[in-house]
């Protein structure tokens, strides 16, 4: 009965023939039973699904049937996607039930469509032919209003639809709709540079600023390292521009000579595709670049707004008279002049105390019933001392002590890797669930086996015990690959590789350059790039390869004191290991005592919940304590 009762409701509701769609089960398959129930309720504002008792879903405009014709083609209609949730934006064509040519009748299943909630079914109300299906099975992101299939009346019709497709001129918006450019600002037409480049020029190149990392956006001229009129060569140190990443050398390209600089050093925010310099081939050209300036610097600097007017400080003399037809909002009362009295509701005791205290009980705040004043309110009040109404003359004296005192703080200019930092942490925080798990290993085998090897290895290669942990956590992710994942929105990138991210504390910021193969090099090779990659960071020459990507990341503040903490993870990585300072404790031990001292470290893995579960990033802390512990496994 309820399915007639919606279908006759579908067909009022849209005054024409249209389908109405049915949630699916969890595997959004067949047709399950009815879900949920309930009275007959409207969905939200944006024209959803009616909820009918029995969970069926009948959207208002959906499927969209869109009647067309034309003189080449029979009558048929175009099916659109609709909006099957609040949020939902997209969807995709899960699997199509009919196939082109089929017979659509009265209550079959046409298609599934998964939203950003369930995977949905629709039905279809009136008899039809599946003419041509315009969105194959799979499609994924398809937009709401896309047009996913046609249907016709007729079998004979559908041949005509062999070859069909939509017509690209048909969904593009009409131009008439877009305003011209112009029309925003008539009053600002274009101005031209008066030193814009053109024909008077002799032969130049404009240098723009390039994207150095697939972050960046901005970047800041650090410092110029050729003059105007020098000579340049291929491959020579032209400036230093500071990403969002670090700060990196900008090579020449090509032969020339510098004949003007457009940006100066230490300029902030310089947009990427902004003119740095100019170079041209021959040296007596430079002299004809003295003034240059390019078109897109004056353009700016011409359509930049005037500055506001200065505001308007009214002064008494100049302020209106008062209006006394029209009654003012009341004012706060002064000490002199007390407030109109109202009832106060007040017990007889607490009248005659308010009375011989000399209480005003408009002052005292009732804890009774109905804010009656009761005697242990009127014992237990103390009058405020109020202040005197200040003067107008001393607000300004007022604003002047709030302000804070001079030299009491300093403001420090946010480099662009410091800002990067702060949104890159602030991002991980926000959209990624984390959860920490913690661990004790005992250090003492390896500390033994460090001492060993840097007394049989000659030279200056010392190893440390970071360059152990990087080792173990390389063989752990090979052991456990989930950890050494990725995730990337629509699908898990599993790594076969192990590049180990270690984190380096630079005067300009937190970088994270990588070692990579950790899981085939040796300690010796290990602990020659950590001391290289740390040197280069801290003078701020890392070039972009040795800092971006990584598949798993190490923090190391051991060397400080610290026990433990917890790292925030670096995206797109699933996991981070924090590492705290080994200690003497006292550990249950096989000897005549019953205890024994060793060294113990504790660390922290944050996980994201995303890609690796629970046991998993237990299974991966195993497996690296056990190569700690046991550091000789690491040789099998």
């Amino acid at each position: 009965m309820w399915r007639v009762l919606a279908r006759r409701v579908a067909r009022g509701a849209a005054g024409a023939p249209r389908g109405h769609c049915r949630a699916l089960g969890g595997t959004g398959a067949g047709r399950g039973p009815p879900v949920g129930a309930g009275p007959l309720s409207r969905g939200p504002v944006w024209g959803g699904p009616v909820q009918w008792p029995g969970g069926l879903l009948l959207p208002l405009a959906w499927p969209r049937l869109i009647p067309s014709r034309c003189c080449s083609l029979p009558a048929h209609q175009k099916v659109a996607l609709p909006a099957l949730s609040p949020t939902m934006q997209m969807g995709t064509i899960a699997r199509w039930e009919k196939k082109e040519g089929d017979k659509i009748n009265e209550g079959d299943l046409i298609a599934e469509v998964e939203t950003d909630k369930a995977t949905v079914g629709f039905e279809s109300l009136d008899e039809c032919y599946l003419a041509k299906i315009l969105v194959p099975e799979g499609t994924r992101d398809v937009p709401i209003g896309a047009i996913i299939c046609i249907t016709v009346e007729k079998p004979e019709h559908v041949d005509a639809f062999k070859n069909y497709t939509l017509d690209a001129a048909a969904s593009a918006p009409p131009p008439a709709s877009v305003p011209p450019p112009q029309a925003a600002a008539p009053s600002l037409p274009p101005q031209a540079s008066p030193q814009a480049p053109g024909s008077s020029y002799p032969p130049h190149m404009q240098i723009t600023l390039p994207a150095l990392s697939p972050t960046m956006t901005m970047g800041t001229v650090q410092r110029w390292e050729k003059k105007v009129g020098e000579k340049l060569s291929e491959g020579d140190l032209l400036a230093e521009i500071e990403t969002d990443k670090a700060t990196i050398g900008f090579e020449v390209q090509e032969e020339g000579y510098l004949a003007k600089i457009l940006v100066p050093e230490g300029t902030r925010d310089v947009p990427l595709g902004a003119a740095l310099c100019i170079i041209v081939e021959k040296e007596s050209d430079i002299p004809a670049f003295a003034d240059y300036q390019p078109t897109a610097v004056t353009d700016i600097k011409a359509q930049a707004p005037p500055p506001p007017p200065p505001p308007v400080v009214a002064t008494p003399a100049a302020a209106p008279p008062p209006q006394p037809s029209v009654p003012s909002a009341p004012a706060v009362p002064t000490a002199g002049l007390p407030p109109q009295k109202e009832r106060i509701l007040a017990s007889p005791v607490a009248k005659k105390i308010a009375a011989e205290k000399g209480i005003d009980l408009a002052q005292v705040k009732g804890t009774g019933p109905d804010g009656r004043i009761t005697k242990k309110d009127v014992e237990s009040f103390v009058p405020s001392k109020v202040a005197p109404a200040p003067a107008v003359g001393a607000v300004p004296a007022a604003a002047a002590v709030a302000a804070a005192p001079v030299g009491t703080f300093t403001d420090i200019p946010i480099s662009n890797i410091r800002k990067v930092i702060a949104q890159r942490l602030m991002q991980s925080k926000q959209t990624i669930p984390h959860y920490y798990l913690s661990i004790d290993i005992n250090m003492g085998e390896v500390l033994v086996l460090r001492k060993e090897l840097n007394q049989m290895v000659s030279g200056n290669t010392k190893l440390s015990v970071n360059d152990f942990i990087i080792k173990a956590s390389a063989l752990a992710c090979l052991k456990v690959p989930e950890a050494n994942s990725s995730w990337m929105d629509t699908v898990i990138r599993q790594n076969h590789v192990v590049d180990v991210s270690v984190a380096v504390n630079t005067p300009a910021g937190l970088i994270t350059p990588i070692v990579f193969n950790a899981h085939i090099k040796g300690l010796a090779s290990i602990s020659k790039d950590v001391v290289s990659l740390a040197a280069k960071a801290r003078e701020g020459k890392l070039q972009p390869h040795e800092f971006q990507g990584g598949t798993f990341t190490i923090s190391n503040l051991g060397m400080y004191g610290i026990k433990n903490f917890s790292a925030i993870i670096n995206p797109p990585q699933a996991c981070i290991l924090a590492v705290g300072s080994s200690e003497k404790r006292l550990v249950p031990a096989d000897n005549e005592k019953g205890f024994d001292v060793a060294s113990m470290m504790s660390v922290t893995l944050s996980c994201d919940h995303r890609v690796v579960d629970g046991a998993v990033g237990a299974q991966w802390l195993a497996e690296f304590k056990n190569f700690l512990e046991k550091p000789v496994t690491m040789l099998l």
